[in-house]
């Protein structure tokens, strides 16, 4: 019998193996089947299509498909997921007349999020049955649940072939009672009049439908389930080519051998002398080495390392901690510089407030400003007289909130000479100035200027003044990712500052709309602001928060986390770490790190001495689900214009979660603390 019957463990609906297969010769099975492929390369053929898999590749198989499966690669390995459909009907009563379909014939097309989604859950299936921890069998059960609507969502088979439908709830139900119909009454004498009888349309109207959700006209549809139901009892039965003609619905042998040969290229008698075996000959020529299902783990690792159950107990991270060390001076250089843009911008009462929240709550000593010698500055090319007014306020503004000036000089729209004569204007007329402290200015060049432009404006700079000229160029990335927005940009920011990165120069003081960019929604546009424009603070604003708060003595770090202390206060930030957590990701590519993923979480044990009295404690977290507006905003369904209501949950959950505590004197203090997703948390201990 070609006909396999799948058995399943008594906790769970689902059979799980992993697997190196040479050959599996054509069977089927009342299961959905999902392939997923380890290493190697491996050729799946379904009915008469033929597909090659390659490692990452998902192929699913549908309940009672004809399927076989080819490997040349001896080296090779997949997992094989057997799901009872029995328990997907609990939950979605039409299973028996679904089908799913994964794109393995364009290139690049597992590339998506939906792909990379449903490796995490079958990553997470095979971890719950691997490791059998408590409550396991409902765990498994609930991912397999999320698995059944992922599917239904993104891998559906009417949409696989229609985009259009997906948007169409309507028109996607009706071709799928049309085509549940057709497949559970191909042997009957069905017409295309009947159905649109059935559907109250019009037979040209059905006919197109049928074609464009398909890719087959009803009369091609309802031959080619036919042929393919024939095919199963071609293998499995004995039943002469006439029995088996009427059996499936044709009205004619001679009409089922045409499209049986269109099919599969060859009549059905030649296909059954060529592949009818006996059950003796099909195990000999089945070629399949089972393997124990913990080796898959090695692949599958790295959709596993957000996972809070994923090697459970040793995942909690115990730092020992003696408060009294001193490892030398902690500096704030994070603190020197900040981004603000364009001078122009700094003219807006919006963009000035949100720069003064950051200066009373961080305190940066200098704001580094592009564009000072700009048209929208008032500064025209060719000009006889230079206008400064729009310049004295952004630099009087800067001077009254306790922020230097950092010039970025750039003479793109001005050629050498002209620039000079600019500058020259510039210089003179600020000097004179009683209400800015102009000479603690510092100039910077940005990385595109000419060497002997610098070489001359430097000299021109030092015979003349006495100002600092940063020997670094600045290149400015006015790039766009939505990465920006996310809680990963909480842990990266915090990475940058303790390891002083270069990278740290992408961000800015806050979002500015820029007219180029085509953006989608009214509050995530993907800018590299710490506040967006609508003064919603983002998680790598909390990056700066939480490290202003840490202490000038160093006590220790690590990858991961940092330890510092002051007069009587101690301060310890732990944050998310990975190899690639200094690395910008396109969010395109790189879902994981969109905000849009589960939660995840690592556990801490800090155990903790030097400290000689009773202490207060106060925790700071921040995560994906605490001081992230943005998972709210996806949450929300990303909605492109928010409610008066939506924008103030938006605002209100940008905030951390911040608990107290009081423990008395002890010699070792413990502490427990956890990180949730991409985030950080701030454990400041003050003695009592």
């Amino acid at each position: 019998m070609r006909r396999e019957y799948v058995s399943y463990p008594k906790e769970v609906p689902v059979s799980i193996s992993c697997a190196r297969v040479i050959e599996y010769p054509i069977h089927w099975h009342n299961s959905i089947e999902i392939l997923y492929v380890l290493k190697g390369k491996f050729y799946v053929t379904i009915d008469s299509d033929r597909y090659e898999l390659i490692e990452k590749d998902i192929e699913i198989i549908n309940i009672d498909e004809a399927h076989s499966i080819y490997s040349s690669h001896k080296d090779n390995e997949m997992l094989i997921f057997h799901i009872d459909p029995n328990f997907f009907e609990k939950y979605y009563t039409d299973i028996q007349n679904m089908f799913f379909y994964t794109n393995i014939t364009d290139d690049n097309a597992q590339e998506g999020e939906e792909y990379d989604e449903l490796r995490i859950l079958l990553s997470r299936i095979v971890c719950e049955i691997i490791q059998k921890q408590d409550n396991y069998d409902e765990i498994v059960k609930d991912i397999l649940v999320k698995i059944l609507y992922h599917l239904i969502n993104n891998f559906h088979y009417l949409t696989n072939e229609m985009e259009d439908l997906r948007e169409n709830e309507e028109l996607l139900e009706r071709y799928h009672r049309i085509t549940k119909y057709i497949f559970n009454n191909y042997n009957d004498n069905i017409t295309l009049q009947d159905i649109a009888k059935k559907e109250f349309l019009s037979t040209h109207y059905l006919s197109h439908g049928i074609k464009d959700s398909t890719g087959y006209s009803f009369t091609d549809l309802l031959n080619l389930t036919r042929v393919d139901e024939a095919l199963k009892i071609l293998l499995d039965t004995d039943k002469n080519i006439s029995e088996i003609s009427e059996e499936v619905g044709f009205s004619h042998t001679r009409y089922f051998n045409k499209h049986f040969k269109i099919r599969f290229k060859c009549t059905p008698s030649q296909y059954r002398k060529k592949f009818k075996i006996d059950e003796e000959t099909f195990k000999k020529q089945k070629n399949i080495v089972f393997q124990e299902l913990s080796n898959s783990l090695q692949f599958i690792n790295y959709y596993l390392e957000d996972y809070d159950r994923f090697n459970y107990e040793e995942k909690i991270t115990k730092l020992y901690l003696n408060m009294s060390q001193d490892k030398g001076s902690f500096y704030k250089d994070f603190k020197e510089i900040i981004n603000v843009g364009d001078a122009f911008d700094l003219l807006i009462e919006d963009n000035k407030r949100m720069l003064r929240v950051l200066q009373d709550e961080i305190g940066f000593r200098y704001a580094r400003v592009l564009n000072v010698f700009s048209e929208d500055m008032g500064i025209f090319k060719g000009a006889d007289f230079y206008n400064w007014n729009r310049a004295v306020d952004v630099f009087e503004f800067l001077d009254n909130i306790g922020i230097g000036a950092l010039v970025v000089l750039d003479n793109a729209a001005f050629e050498q000479e002209e620039f000079k004569r600019i500058l020259r204007s510039f210089f003179n007329y600020f000097s004179e100035l009683d209400t800015i402290d102009f000479f603690s200015f510092k100039f910077q060049f940005v990385c595109e200027m000419d060497e002997n432009c610098v070489k001359e404006i430097t000299e021109f700079l030092i015979e003349n003044y006495d100002f600092e000229i940063f020997k670094s160029r600045f290149f400015y990335e006015n790039s766009v990712n939505f990465i920006y927005d996310t809680a990963y940009m909480l842990p990266f920011t915090i990475n940058s500052m303790i390891n002083k990165k270069n990278n740290m120069d992408i961000l800015r003081a806050f979002d500015v709309l820029d007219k180029q960019v085509n953006i989608t929604n009214e509050v995530f546009f993907g800018y590299p602001g710490l506040i967006n424009d609508k003064g919603i603070k983002k998680p790598s604003y909390y990056a700066y928060f939480l490290m202003n708060k840490m202490g000038d003595i160093l006590v220790d770090r690590d990858k991961g986390f940092i330890v510092t202390k002051s007069y009587r206060e101690y301060q310890i930030l732990l944050y998310s770490y990975h190899e690639n957590i200094e690395d910008i990701y396109l969010s395109e590519n790189f879902s994981k790190f969109r905000g849009s993923r589960d939660i995840t979480e690592k556990k801490f044990s800090l155990n903790i001495i030097g400290i000689p009295s009773a202490v207060r404690i106060i925790t700071y977290n921040i995560n994906e689900k605490v001081g992230s507006s943005y998972n709210y905003w996806v949450d929300m369904g990303k909605p492109r214009r928010l409610s008066k209501e939506e924008k103030e949950i938006l605002y209100k959950s940008s905030f951390p979660e911040i608990s107290f505590k009081s423990i008395k004197k002890s010699t070792v203090f413990n502490i427990q603390a956890k990180i949730q997703g991409y985030g950080a948390v701030l454990v400041v201990i003050k003695q009592v």
